[in-house]
């Protein structure tokens, strides 16, 4: 019989999950094709995929920071083409896609985020794109809420392009320090961004 208080758990290792990922984005965003990777990733995080593009985008700046705000104007621009998709989807699908947004766990957030554009209109994409709440709910239920679509467009280009363009200037300010410093921090970086979310999803689902 094994002595469960005598099992050593390497916690280390268990919490270690940032940094390895880390390695892998890295080696993704110096492939010939990264910046289509970046592309259809700024896209589809915006309607329908759950992964942001800032994975793709801090690494492609720190690997190539003469071309950083070029990779922050590719996210911004696929990110705007995604999020008028994902206005579409909410405009004229949001029937056939109901069933499924019901059953996961988006539900609660596309309901808050439509009380939020009935409270602040416009204004709530503008957050959206600056935050770490899935963009994706915002642009769908913007649709739905028939919101007005050049506000729409004028927000998400202000609230997406602030956000990545800082991301990109963060790091041509930051240069070889920022690089050396990251692979040191990531664990705790990357816990204190899901912290943070966790946090402003929850006040988010709580407000709305």
């Amino acid at each position: 019989m094994v002595n469960v208080a005598s099992v050593q758990v390497p916690w280390h290792n268990v919490m270690r999950i940032f940094g390895p990922l880390y390695d892998r984005v890295i080696g993704w965003s110096r492939h010939r094709h990264a910046e289509r990777y970046l592309g259809a990733l700024s896209f589809a995080e915006s309607s329908f995929f759950p992964i942001p593009p800032d994975v793709m985008l801090l690494p492609m700046c720190l690997a190539d920071r003469n071309k950083a705000f070029r990779f922050a104007a590719v996210t911004t621009t696929l990110s705007l083409v995604g999020g008028i998709f994902g206005y579409v989807i909410g405009y004229y699908l949001f029937d056939l896609i109901e069933p499924w947004m019901r059953d996961s766990n988006y539900w609660d957030a596309y309901l808050n985020g439509r009380a939020w554009f009935d409270s602040y209109g416009v204004v709530a994409v503008l957050i959206a794109g600056f935050s770490p709440i899935p963009y994706k709910i915002f642009t769908i239920a913007a649709g739905v809420a028939m919101l007005n679509f050049p506000g729409f467009v004028i927000a998400s280009v202000l609230g997406r392009g602030a956000r990545f363009f800082l991301v990109a200037g963060l790091v041509v300010m930051g240069g070889p320090s920022l690089e050396a410093m990251i692979p040191r921090y990531v664990e705790r970086f990357g816990w204190l961004t899901v912290v943070l979310a966790a946090a402003i999803a929850g006040y988010f689902i709580k407000t709305g």
